[in-house]
């Protein structure tokens, strides 16, 4: 590659998504994980073409992170400083710049369990399944059994779109659930409300196919081809913008943790929980207990008084 200072952004910003996929072999995702940060970060250190890159000094790097912090979680921001460490180290590798930049780049706290779980409050539960219910619109009974699926019984979008007719036991009333993510694999009992839901939809909704999928799609040339845990998400979405709730996540999960927040409320142990949500560590489950106020207001030590 050519030694100069002076680039167009595209230029710049195509010799480095060369090397990360000549040199480090990621794959394309991840090359515009690293990618989108980097080209904003150059846009707003450098301004438009031509940019120079001897321009660049650390505290560009420092101002441009703490910007992010104001805007995007921990997590988003931690992704941002990872992509200009790298794009930092290009330009060391390409004789373009020094170590002065990527030693200047911030570290980013990331504590963990440190956030809060963001589910929905009881009353925008109740709305949501209030508004589904009185639904009439095309593929109604498919949402309120993929709403009832997930806030009953917690599964991921995955597990929802991967559920098979055969792993319905309607004689015992229980759901196998088969190995997703972190999940080995479990036999959950199969609520009442969550077995009329499904029950609805298949013989009201569910087209004629071969396909043993519970969930299946419905329109064009894929009708009766399974649905992907996109799909399900997507369901969600749409069930809770139409009862006009703001969610602070988007789609199936924040159902997820509503049911967890919701059974350590009622005084469900912490085994449960992750045994319903399929967690293999209850360090993973510990982050719900933070919502337990009663018992947090039990266990909490009074402050000692002081006196003179």
């Amino acid at each position: 590659m050519t030694v100069h200072t002076s680039w167009t952004l595209d230029a710049l910003v195509g010799a480095y998504e060369q090397h990360l996929d000549h040199v480090h072999g990621l794959r394309s995702s991840t090359v515009e994980r690293y990618v989108v940060p980097v080209r904003r970060f150059l846009r707003a250190a450098l301004g438009d073409d031509p940019i120079d890159i001897t321009r660049l000094v650390p505290g560009d790097a420092v101002d441009f992170i703490l910007g992010a912090t104001s805007r995007f979680r921990p997590r988003t921001v931690g992704l941002v400083v990872t992509a200009l460490r790298s794009f930092f180290r290009f330009l060391r590798a390409k004789g373009l710049s020094d170590g002065r930049l990527e030693a200047a780049v911030p570290s980013v706290a990331q504590w963990r369990l440190a956030a809060l779980p963001r589910g929905l409050t009881d009353e925008q539960l109740t709305r949501l399944f209030a508004v589904a219910s009185a639904s009439t619109g095309r593929y109604a009974a498919r949402a309120r059994a993929i709403l009832t699926c997930v806030s009953s019984l917690g599964l991921r979008p995955g597990e929802v779109a991967d559920l098979r007719l055969d792993d319905i036991d309607w004689h015992v009333g229980t759901l196998h659930i088969r190995p997703h993510k972190t999940r080995r694999g479990t036999v959950l009992p199969l609520p009442r409300a969550l077995g009329s839901a499904i029950i609805a939809y298949l013989r009201a909704e569910r087209p004629a196919t071969t396909e043993r999928r519970v969930f299946v799609q419905h329109h064009r040339a894929a009708r009766g081809a399974p649905m992907d845990r996109l799909a399900v998400t997507h369901v969600v979405g749409r069930a809770l913008k139409r009862a006009g709730i703001e969610t602070p996540i988007r789609g199936a999960y924040v159902l997820r943790h509503t049911l967890a927040s919701r059974m350590v409320r009622r005084g469900t142990s912490l085994k449960e929980v992750a045994d319903i949500l399929g967690h293999r560590s209850l360090d993973t489950t510990a982050i719900y207990a933070k919502l337990d106020l009663p018992t947090l207001r039990e266990v909490a030590l009074p402050w000692p008084e002081v006196t003179p």
